[in-house]
């Protein structure tokens, strides 16, 4: 892998090694049109240079600094989506989270991202079992999608679903074979077998994820930014929608892994 430098760029994206807090204060205000991002949850993830296991009042004092710089950053029309979710033993801490940020944003949508669904007795999806007598499987996550106003317009069919009753689109008069999907969100992860697939990370999320967010925002060729970056997922869903990363990490590692998995999928369309 090429060695990592404070600020490298991957075609038309931008990646930062460094505390994004102290990044963000060097971005312009009022310049970025989504975030997308998955903080550390503070449940214990072995992050190389992070440590995923604050006191929990320091970790929400902490992520209201962040929510703070990320507000200076974004445009006034801007969403924001935040992907965070607790575990079994600490399940308040996301709402004591999104009650934080209340002085900051308008949460204009609260989606639930469904990693794994059993529909009768068929399952689809993934999940990383619980060995306990107490708890279910955790078999979904949240995303919160944070605006400055709550007023911020969307592009709902740019992520919509065909209707089932095809008498729906005459009898209501819509344009077109395709509805809003709502707010749950089935996205599976593909299927990997060790560590090393996910490139070390503990955290990733599936492209899919990402891109869903940008193309829900519906802004042609937005810049997108993700201030805990990780393997650079986001990145890569802005350089498939067209739009203009800029992602930031603590962990040099990280950051190269995101560059050359950038470099990878800019070679591999150019070949296409």
């Amino acid at each position: 892998m090429e060695p990592v430098t404070r600020r490298q760029w991957a075609g038309r994206h931008i990646l930062y090694r460094g505390d994004c807090l102290r990044v963000m204060e060097r971005l312009p205000a009022a310049s970025v049109d989504v975030v997308v991002t998955s903080p550390p949850y503070n449940i214990g993830l072995a992050y190389r240079s992070y440590g995923d296991r604050r006191a929990e009042q320091d970790y929400l004092d902490w992520m209201l600094e962040v929510a703070s710089g990320i507000r200076r950053v974004m445009r006034a029309d801007a969403s924001f989506f935040l992907n965070i979710t607790g575990s079994s033993a600490m399940p308040w801490l996301p709402f004591e989270l999104i009650v934080r940020l209340r002085g900051l944003f308008r949460l204009q949508n609260h989606i639930t991202w469904v990693k794994s669904i059993s529909i009768g007795d068929e399952t689809v999806g993934h999940f990383k079992p619980i060995n306990s007598a107490r708890y279910l499987h955790r078999n979904h996550e949240h995303v919160f999608h944070l605006t400055l106003d709550g007023a911020v317009p969307l592009k709902r069919l740019a992520v919509g679903v065909p209707f089932k009753d095809k008498t729906n689109i005459a009898r209501r008069g819509h344009a077109q074979d395709l509805r809003c999907r709502g707010d749950s969100w089935f996205i599976p992860y593909e299927t990997v077998r060790n560590r090393s697939q996910k490139f070390d990370h503990p955290g990733t999320f599936p492209i899919m994820l990402p891109r869903m967010c940008v193309r829900l925002h519906g802004k042609p060729s937005p810049v997108v930014l993700d201030p805990f970056m990780g393997t650079g997922t986001t990145l890569l869903a802005a350089e498939q929608e067209g739009a203009r990363g800029i992602g930031i990490d603590l962990d040099a590692g990280y950051v190269c892994v995101a560059r050359n998995r950038l470099l990878a999928s800019m070679k591999a369309a150019r070949a296409a």
